[in-house]
């Protein structure tokens, strides 16, 4: 795939959102929506840019504004995509958007995935709940430029059968050359067709090398936690291990400390981290 030429930088103020216009929503269950969204000025259009693993500050007038990781593939010149689950004032006032409605985006922000480090090699992805919605972008960007990487590993895992979400996309990954999913749930239905337990009893099925794989894990902190020991316990080197926090960010450009991490700020120095970097500080009350 032929790569394009760098965007210019945009002229904007890291306080002032951008007007976005919707798109299409796209209700995925009762409580989990998609937003594809597109900015409104011509000169944003063409200057936005962002990288798998990044967020955007989406901003609704009147009621708050919220951190949601961008879905969609850096190369679509005019689409930007939210997965968003409807938990607080904000997220259940964007729940209510639909087409031609407007609000405001500030963005991109935050350190991505590693993307360029891991061309040529297997990947593995690890991921649990809506956890899933930070990598998205990640999978649809190895299978967009499929012979850039090896092996395709996608681990998922829910609490209850019912919390599965875009299982069709999963059954049609399986289906392509050197993909594989991996599904658990801790407790499935009655005609749950995939693995009853956790997430980390399925990393020995891997397709891929783990030798000289690259892994990058989103989800409840304490599942990255576990998943870091058991790749690490098979083979992977601990600084190919990535992880993407989650911590409440509301300004986004590391000024008011809501998303502090020990010594770090989630916001603009993740959301993505090495194993290594944080290795001490996972699963820490408090931190």
């Amino acid at each position: 795939m032929t790569r394009p030429s760098p965007k210019p930088q945009c002229d904007t103020h890291p306080y002032l959102p951008m007007e976005a216009e919707v798109v299409e929503y796209i209700e995925e269950s009762p409580t989990i929506f998609t937003l594809r969204l597109r900015l409104t000025d011509t000169q944003h259009n063409q200057c936005y840019s962002f990288q798998p693993g990044q967020f955007n500050m989406l901003y609704l007038h009147g009621v708050g504004e919220v951190a949601i990781s961008i879905v969609s593939d850096p190369q679509d010149e005019t689409l930007i995509d939210h997965t968003i689950r409807a938990v607080g004032r904000t997220t259940r006032g964007l729940q209510q958007l639909r087409k031609g409605d407007r609000l405001g985006l500030r963005g991109p922000y935050g350190r991505g995935w590693p993307m360029q480090q891991s061309r040529g090699h297997d990947v593995i992805i690890v991921t649990g709940g809506l956890g899933c919605a930070p990598v998205v972008a990640v999978i649809n960007y190895i299978l967009m430029r499929r012979t850039e990487f090896g092996k395709l590993t996608i681990v998922q895992g829910v609490k209850h059968s019912d919390d599965l979400i875009w299982r069709k996309r999963y059954e049609y990954w399986n289906t392509l050359p050197e993909t594989q999913v991996l599904i658990a749930a801790d407790n499935g239905g009655t005609f749950w067709p995939f693995h009853r337990g956790l997430v980390t009893d399925l990393l020995e099925q891997s397709i891929v090398d783990t030798g000289d794989a690259f892994a990058m894990l989103c989800g409840p902190e304490g599942l990255m936690q576990a998943a870091s020991k058991g790749l690490l316990e098979h083979g992977l080197q601990a600084e190919r291990i990535y992880l993407s926090m989650e911590r409440n960010m509301q300004c986004a450009v590391g000024h008011c400390g809501h998303c502090q991490y020990g010594k770090d700020f989630i916001c603009k120095d993740g959301p993505v981290f090495t194993y290594p970097e944080i290795q001490d500080r996972l699963g820490v009350p408090g931190l």
